[in-house]
């Protein structure tokens, strides 16, 4: 799906070229990155630079069941409850840290788009986005961001709809 080897075209395109061609590889090659000047690395940040509400943000936070890594997608304001997600899973879960976000994903923290990654991860969507028309996720760098429809998010990243707040 997103695997892309070391050897592949994929790997010599930087952050925000990956991201274009996962989303072009999805059939959304009109969607359009943005990049600003000002920092987009948290939801208020890029909140603000865009002109929108802090929940229209998508987070893409990366956490691991087990040796399993999971990708979850949060609402802006909404804190991911680990209780639920342990529960949703079957498996205790922790937050990765940054080495492990950065090789799973291919990104770093900041910037962690909810495509185009290294490997192919397993998503949870915050059933919280899908009240909005539109919401806004990293690009690749900690200064670019892109606006999808909800349903294309889920269906882009093969995402499962959950209570995960």
């Amino acid at each position: 799906m997103d695997s892309h080897p070391a050897s592949s075209p994929r790997a010599t395109l930087s952050s925000i070229e990956r991201v274009r061609a996962s989303l072009a590889e999805h059939g959304l090659n009109h969607l359009t990155v943005r990049e600003f000047a000002a920092s987009t690395a948290t939801a208020s940040d890029a909140a603000a630079a865009i002109g929108t509400t802090v929940g229209r943000i998508v987070k893409s936070l990366v956490f691991m069941a087990g040796e399993q890594p999971i990708l979850v997608l949060a609402s802006g304001p909404n804190r991911v409850d680990l209780t639920k997600v342990s529960r949703l899973l079957g498996k205790p879960i922790t937050r990765a840290n940054a080495d492990q976000v950065r090789t799973l994903t291919g990104f770093a923290i900041g910037g962690v788009p909810p495509v185009g990654h290294a490997q192919p991860l397993s998503t949870l969507v915050d059933r919280a986005l899908l009240q909005y028309d539109e919401v806004w996720a990293a690009a690749g760098t900690p200064k670019a961001v892109f606006a999808i429809a909800p349903p294309d998010l889920v269906r882009i990243t093969n995402g499962r709809v959950e209570d995960v707040t």
